[in-house]
């Protein structure tokens, strides 16, 4: 028997980032309904009990009236068919009514998410939660204006934190349908908008929102599980429970600004490579806690807190599903830290990046920010001299340097060392450094068990 929940990972928003968390999430189940060797409709609901569902579909519709009537009831629930045989013959033109309820719960057409679907704008910027709570705010409000009485499911679209079209109606998928036909009038691109919702999110209604561009749902409750996957494939932020300062995010976590009451560097995207065999560890360093938290998720929070995005370049997505952000896998798997420095550049959505190992535990926001502010047009890198020498994982890069490098992989080369000679760098010596932070701890990282000793006692 299937249940009605299913546990996913997810994230919530409460303070000042998103925290990784589980939650019930309500099943959305497709069942194919043929009768008499014609496929008259797709049921969608809860996964319990599906020959009731079957049985009480064709009994209220008329087809059947006492279990004398059916000559064959199968239903398979691996691959979502009911194949029925009943006495009587059904009309010879069926002919659909759809409720005005909170779903139609039936459709003649399953909603997926394909090629044709178009996706959300690329390299948004990510939104900050405040923006998100003044849209559901304005709905409310704009609800609470227009409700005379119970009973009514609204909905509205905006962007940046401004509210442009509103609709309520009985069913909450009209809702959207309304929004969507006065856009039409309208002349207004919904494209890279928000849509936020007082009802439950299933797969119509964001096939629907997918169709029309949107790039962000909210709900004042919750997603069914359909449509956190569908979300997902149509690259759609998904966002539930938006009520008492917090909200839940099921899909695309990046498309969300952490410590957006900080002031962020501009021009300049974050990267933390994980793409390193720790063959001298012998487990994955990136994941060891200090004072009970991974490292590579120090290195996350930090920055986040400094760059409006953070990418984590990985071959191994899974392990890092606990971080809110974008994964991208090397280009040239093979090649080691070298591909990984490639990929962030050639994923960067801006002209510069910072780029870090995953393994460096107390990096040093004050340095950071320093070498990004003296980034120049002229200068192809901006990289730091630690006691031990060049730190060209602690580094900043314009996007020219990603050609120097792709070059080089393509002629076997792997040492990045050897590939700075190239570039136009600006170093950054270690007096220069003293003046920001503490240089020494900044670069400090983590190879081998014994080091890992050592630096759980240093701070």
């Amino acid at each position: 028997m299937k249940q009605d929940t299913h546990k996913h990972a997810f994230f919530t928003c409460r303070g000042d980032f998103l925290e990784p968390t589980s939650a019930s999430v309500v099943a959305e189940y497709p069942l194919q309904l043929i009768v008499n060797g014609r496929e008259i409709a797709t049921l969608i609901g809860s996964p319990h009990d599906l020959r009731f569902l079957v049985a009480g579909f064709l009994r209220l519709q008329g087809f059947v009236s006492s279990l004398q009537d059916f000559e064959m009831f199968s239903v398979c629930e691996e691959f979502g068919t009911a194949n029925v045989k009943i006495k009587g013959e059904l009309p010879e033109r069926l002919k659909p009514v759809l409720t005005s309820g909170c779903g139609t719960g039936i459709t003649f057409t399953l909603p997926t998410v394909n090629t044709a679907v178009p996706s959300p704008p690329a390299h948004l910027p990510p939104r900050p939660p405040q923006q998100i709570f003044s849209l559901m705010n304005q709905l409310t409000q704009k609800a609470d204006q227009y409700r005379s009485h119970g009973g009514i499911h609204s909905a509205a679209i905006g962007r940046n934190g401004r509210l442009m079209l509103y609709a309520e109606d009985l069913g909450r998928h009209n809702t959207f349908d309304r929004i969507a036909g006065e856009a039409l009038f309208k002349g207004i691109d919904m494209a890279g908008a928000e849509l936020v919702t007082s009802g439950r999110v299933s797969t119509e209604m964001v096939a629907k929102a997918a169709l029309m561009g949107i790039s962000v749902i909210a709900s004042r409750t919750s997603p069914t599980d359909m449509a956190i996957k569908l979300c997902l494939q149509a690259g759609i932020c998904l966002i539930g429970y938006v009520r008492g300062g917090s909200f839940t995010v099921y899909s695309h976590p990046e498309a969300i600004e952490e410590f957006s009451e900080h002031d962020k560097i501009e021009g300049v995207t974050g990267f933390i490579l994980a793409g390193g065999a720790s063959s001298r560890m012998g487990r994955n360093k990136a994941l060891l806690e200090v004072d009970g938290t991974p490292i590579i998720t120090r290195a996350y929070r930090t920055l986040a807190r400094l760059f409006h995005e953070v990418v984590i370049v990985t071959n191994s997505p899974l392990e890092y599903d606990f971080l809110p952000c974008r994964k991208v896998p090397d280009i040239y798997p093979g090649y080691g830290a070298i591909a990984g420095l490639h990929s962030a550049l050639a994923h960067s959505s801006s002209a510069h990046s910072f780029i870090t190992a995953c393994d460096l535990p107390f990096l040093d926001p004050a340095i950071i920010r320093h070498l990004c502010d003296i980034r120049t047009e002229g200068c192809d890198a901006v990289v730091p001299l630690s006691e031990g020498g060049q730190e060209p994982l602690h580094a900043v890069y314009s996007s020219a340097c990603k050609d120097i490098i792709e070059n080089a992989i393509r002629n076997g080369e792997r040492k990045i060392l050897d590939i700075l000679g190239r570039m136009n760098i600006r170093e950054v010596t270690y007096d220069e450094l003293q003046r920001f932070g503490d240089q020494a701890a900044s670069f400090l990282n983590v190879n081998t068990p014994e080091e890992y000793e050592v630096i759980r006692t240093v701070k």
